[in-house]
């Protein structure tokens, strides 16, 4: 089919784009490749001892968390939970910006291979950014952009007001659906930060999924 070829296409050339700008980069075609991709591939080229991850639908999707839960020998730092307490929640993601390997999604990805995201607290950000020896960022191909300003569109008016509804937050975008730049005591929308390289050379791993996943 032609949507076939032309998500082929785009895939393949957003991989390039991230592998120049110093990304190690891969292409799953279903989530479970997304998992084979991490156990044979990236898992066997890094020494961890510690895993940890930022809030991301599309990880959740993947059955990534599962699989470190159920191994043995590797410490799972736990940050979200129904039976954790806000207090106990938060120390944990302090303490996961210290461990070997953090997981998470990315809001949007620019065809030239940088990464756009937006966030409330930081932890997320902060830990593709510094801390982890480590980097693996899962996203479905519905987050590839072609420029910057599609990328903040696209999160402003897309991923922010979902994620808001989603974690029903107190916030003008939850009844309107799109960003009114609010004062809300409740603002999801805090921290930018742009990923134009990786640094060091493949310590963030993007692994492209050629599906529509997550907000």
């Amino acid at each position: 089919m032609q949507i076939d070829r032309y998500w082929e296409v785009r895939l393949k050339n957003c991989k390039t784009a991230l592998e120049k700008n110093n990304f190690d980069a891969f292409i799953a075609e279903t989530l479970s490749d997304v998992k084979k991709i991490v156990i044979d591939q990236i898992l066997p080229g890094i020494d961890i001892q510690s895993v940890s991850w930022g809030d991301s639908l599309t990880l959740y999707s993947t059955g990534i968390l599962e699989y470190f839960r159920d191994k043995s020998g590797i410490e799972l730092i736990e940050t979200f939970g129904e039976n954790i307490s806000r207090e106990k929640s938060m120390e944990r993601r302090r303490e996961a910006i210290l461990n070997d390997l953090f997981f998470t999604g990315t809001n949007a990805v620019i065809e030239s291979g940088i990464l756009v995201n937006l966030d409330m607290i930081g932890n997320r950000v902060g830990g593709i950014t510094f801390g982890p020896k480590n980097v693996i960022i899962v996203v479905g191909r519905n987050k590839i952009v072609q420029k910057l300003d599609d990328a903040m569109n696209r999160i402003k008016n897309t991923a922010a007001p979902a994620n808001a509804i989603r974690h029903a937050k107190n916030t003008p975008c939850v009844k309107t659906s799109y960003c009114m730049n609010c004062k809300s005591p409740d603002r999801i929308c805090n921290i930018w930060t742009i990923h134009e390289k990786s640094y060091p050379k493949g310590r963030i791993k993007v692994i492209l999924i050629n599906q529509d996943l997550g907000l």
